[in-house]
């Protein structure tokens, strides 16, 4: 199996795992929709200097990863697919921020690496929290909920319809370049020139393949609602599971709990 086709069936691993009936993933998804949006505002909200505040946070994504019964290596290689866009950003602070902020024993550290390593951190969270989402949620389900909550229903279906057409594309990508593969001798045929041909028959091919996905989702009364097997249903233990992670969550916002754990223990010492 080529590495493209891993990729692509990767892509629908999160969705299956949305499949699965564990405590987690019976929960509506609204509630763990804005939760998860709660979270991701609180850990982007530190300044760029923060580091040892962001650690409690961890909480939230390894109960979920826990509850869900989801593995944990999956989730850290698909992070780490991406992670370079993160490298990229952060990559140039040591050279632009050079003054010394703090001191780990006799090496001392410039606050670019500081920033550089709060941004890695803020980074591995709120991906993390976004892909475990999607895999104890489930796509048409996220969509859903946000259009419940009062996003546009014209975004939350094209936000549905692009995530769907990536499958589409993906899969009339793999078949080219299996017929290309089969037809390759001497290495001939696999020049620019070649892929660029390729790029533009790929956009017809997906665009005639999404026409007549469009064509059969009209045929079987498609009207532009989303639907899911499960109905959407907000209880006590949504609101609990809100209310609760939430309220940790402004918590850890403005109580530094690591420098508290510190200094209790450093007083004990004393």
């Amino acid at each position: 199996m080529s590495k493209i086709q891993q990729h692509f069936y990767d892509i629908g691993y999160l969705d299956t795992l949305s499949d699965q009936d564990t405590p987690v993933h019976r929960l509506d998804p609204r509630a763990k929709l804005v939760t998860t949006m709660v979270f991701i505002t609180a850990v982007v909200s530190f300044s760029k200097y923060e580091i040892s505040a962001l650690i409690p946070y961890v909480l939230y994504p390894v109960f979920l990863l826990a509850a869900g019964n989801l593995p944990p290596g999956y989730i850290l290689r698909k992070i780490l697919l991406v992670s370079p866009f993160a490298v990229l950003v952060g990559i140039f602070n040591p050279l632009l921020d050079q003054d010394i902020i703090m001191r780990v024993g006799g090496l001392s550290i410039s606050g670019g690496w500081v920033s550089f390593g709060s941004i890695l951190i803020r980074f591995t969270l709120t991906v993390g929290a976004a892909m475990i989402l999607v895999a104890v949620t489930g796509f048409n389900a996220l969509c859903l909920a946000m259009e419940k909550l009062g996003a546009p229903r014209f975004f939350a279906i094209q936000l549905l319809f692009l995530y769907r057409y990536l499958f589409v594309l993906m899969e009339e990508a793999i078949n080219m370049i299996r017929a290309r593969s089969l037809r390759v001798f001497n290495g001939k045929g696999m020049g620019v020139a070649v892929y660029g041909s390729m790029l533009g028959h790929l956009l017809l091919r997906t665009m005639d393949r999404a026409q007549r996905i469009h064509s059969a989702m009209w045929c079987r009364g498609f009207d532009g609602s989303i639907r899911i097997m499960k109905p959407l249903s907000m209880g006590r233990k949504e609101f609990g599971f809100m209310l609760g992670w939430i309220t940790i969550f402004v918590v850890l916002r403005f109580v530094n709990l690591p420098r508290l754990v510190g200094a209790g223990i450093l007083e004990i010492m004393h």
